[in-house]
């Protein structure tokens, strides 16, 4: 149970309690952090939290000391609060997408052509004459032809040095394109020496000391084109219902292979304490566990099977962007079948009109309160694949998204056609031979959908990404992360902990002046603290729950200066901690008639938090996550 939220799924460990006298009321004089004076509304819920104590089993251990969150009914004894521009603040988070991927621009015929080209069947023989085939279109040939002149051109008599210095600072697409000028810089261009950095700087967290099952570099760079933008971001959260889920991507050096794991927690602790500060208040112990599901893979690329695809992607109108990609995942379920979909983003303008919908924003995903560069449209429950429009497929390089993806999943109908029962021993490219030619067969026939088998429970999952500055923590920003927070009887959810960046300030702006006691050390850190408590924190829940989804603030602290200051923790449980207002968002099953409410946050360290909703008498944790120790296979 979300522990700030009214949940419609009854809890049988949790209860309220409390003397009707004393639910709500102001603390004590020796409590370190003030509650509101009660109100009729308080002593309301005070008379309905303990009239709900006999509703409970009486064993069941007491995790609220003041209104009951397991009841939804108590949602409206629980007075709103300004969310300060919370909910405004949407759309000023949406930031267009580059000019490239917006539907309607166009790049140059060359810039297209190369973008459709150069990474396809890149392995040839250096005395080819067709140094890369450019895919759907004619083959890119060499200039450099016998009758040409016999003087030198500059660049090729710069010493091997240079020119690999050079080409170290070009792209992926700009070194395949160098090598289809003339076999001078072909040599250059294939060197392992410029593609194993490029390869590299996708592969955050492990050392790729070779490549794998491939003979060169390059060749694994071309095996996974267009599928490295996965482990370089290595961080995604999908639409799927309203819990979603949070994987990590990261790429196997020792196969070569791109696989992404769901990533889970769980607590075992289920210790309750009452808080010194204010024994009507109820302490829910936290030490939770973080790990990989590497039972069962979320997607997985392996080099074979992207190079044995029994001549999907050339089959007649194929397009290798738009087309999805079948996954062969290890520890799959009789039946089960999941691909892969490219995706292609929204323009600012579709963007913008989504979010004036508001919730669930015309399915778009992310959220627009999580910062992106990239929304794309997701889809309805139960809808799949056909709730996808033409626009929302990319048709060349410079349309897609490397920020968000789809994979589609379904169950086949028993006694179907299977293409895993028509493998054999061609293995997956037999398999996908096989669903080629049922295809256009369908399509010659005019079946159109070519579909194999009755798809049971389709669903088209939405994935997006972060920008690493998001939970990248600074010296002024330390909150900033990825972090498990305790919702009780809902479980471990994922959350963003986001600070935004605040205007420059001057020390006179934020009211501190050196003391002509202070040393330089405590100056400067008496500089550095009040740049660390100011600004806005927002709690944003990457994975949710019925109550409050994925993409939505479980709470919100505007303030972590002054304004917001409510005093530094004497208590034993959090001595020394400082306390600042917050606003929880709470809302009835199916994010009903949701509002904010009155709660605090306890900044215990840059790696653990408090947040004390008031108004349930209630203390839950959230830690940070360290995101990197599970890169390494």
């Amino acid at each position: 149970m979300d522990s700030g939220l009214a949940s419609g799924k009854a809890m049988e460990e949790s209860e309220s309690c409390g003397p009707a006298d004393s639910a709500l009321r102001p603390s004590a004089a020796a409590s370190s952090s003030p509650l509101p004076h009660e109100t009729p509304a308080s002593a309301a819920a005070t008379a309905t939290a303990s009239a709900s104590t006999s509703a409970h089993d009486a064993g069941a251990p007491i995790i609220y000391g003041r209104v009951d969150a397991a009841n939804e009914d108590n949602l409206e004894l629980l007075s709103s609060v300004a969310e300060h521009g919370a909910l405004g603040r949407r759309a000023k988070l949406l930031r267009p997408s580059p000019a490239s991927a917006q539907p309607g621009s166009h790049s140059s015929s060359a810039q297209r052509h190369r973008d459709d080209a150069i990474m396809q069947d890149a392995i040839q023989s250096p005395s080819s004459e067709q140094i890369v085939p450019a895919g759907e279109g004619a083959p890119i040939r060499s200039r450099h032809h016998a009758g040409s002149s016999t003087k030198t051109p500059p660049l090729l008599a710069t010493p091997p040095e240079i020119i690999d210095t050079i080409l170290s600072h070009l792209s992926a697409y700009d070194l395949a394109s160098v090598s289809a000028t003339c076999h001078a810089l072909r040599d250059h261009a294939l060197s392992d020496l410029l593609w194993q950095p490029l390869v590299q700087q996708n592969v955050p967290g492990v050392q790729v000391a070779s490549s794998g099952p491939c003979a060169s570099y390059r060749e694994l760079y071309v095996a996974h084109d267009g599928l490295w933008f996965l482990p370089k971001y290595k961080i995604w959260f999908c639409d799927r219902d309203l819990t979603g889920k949070l994987i990590l991507v990261r790429y196997d050096p020792r196969r070569g292979c791109i696989e992404g794991y769901q990533l889970v927690a769980v607590s075992n602790q289920s210790t309750f304490e009452h808080w010194s500060a204010d024994h009507d208040v109820i302490i829910h112990g936290f030490e939770p566990v973080v790990r990989l599901h590497l039972d069962k893979p979320v997607l997985q690329f392996r080099v074979r099977d992207r190079q044995e695809d029994g001549g999907f992607s050339r089959r007649p109108g194929a397009n290798r962007f738009a087309d999805e990609m079948p996954m062969a995942l290890d520890e799959r379920l009789g039946g089960m079948f999941s691909n892969f979909l490219l995706t292609r983003p929204l323009d600012s303008d579709e963007a913008d009109q989504r979010l004036e919908l508001g919730y669930p924003y015309g399915n778009m995903w992310p959220s627009p309160i999580i910062p992106a560069n990239h929304y794309v449209s997701g889809s309805q429950p139960g809808r799949g694949v056909t709730d996808l429009l033409p626009r929302d497929r990319p048709r060349c390089r410079s349309e897609v998204s490397d920020q968000t993806f789809r994979i589609r999943q379904w169950m086949e109908l028993t006694g179907t056609p299977s293409p895993l029962r028509l493998m054999g021993q061609g293995g997956l490219a037999g398999a996908l031979q096989a669903l080629v030619e049922e295809i256009v067969e369908e399509e010659t026939a005019g079946a159109g959908a070519g579909a194999v088998g009755v798809h049971i429970g389709e669903e088209l999952i939405t994935y997006s990404t972060l920008d690493p500055a998001l939970y990248t923590p600074t010296p002024e920003k330390p909150w900033r992360g990825i972090w498990v927070g305790d919702y009780s009887g809902h479980g471990c959810e994922f959350l963003l902990i986001h600070q935004p960046d605040d205007p420059p300030a001057t020390d006179a702006e934020l009211g501190i002046f050196r003391d002509e006691h202070d040393s330089d050390q405590m100056w400067q850190q008496k500089r550095l603290d009040a740049r660390v408590h100011r600004g806005r924190l927002e709690a944003i829940k990457l994975t949710g729950d019925p109550n409050i989804p994925r993409g939505e603030y479980t709470f919100v602290a505007n303030d972590l200066g002054p304004d917001g200051f409510v005093g530094t923790a004497t208590d034993a449980q959090f001595a020394g901690a400082r306390i600042v207002k917050s606003e929880g968002h709470i809302a009835a099953t199916g994010f009903l008639r949701d509002k904010f409410i009155e709660s605090q946050l306890i900044l215990i360290s840059p790696n653990k938090l408090a947040q004390h909703w008031v108004g349930f008498g209630h203390i839950s944790f959230l830690e940070r996550v360290n995101i990197d120790q599970f890169l390494a296979p």
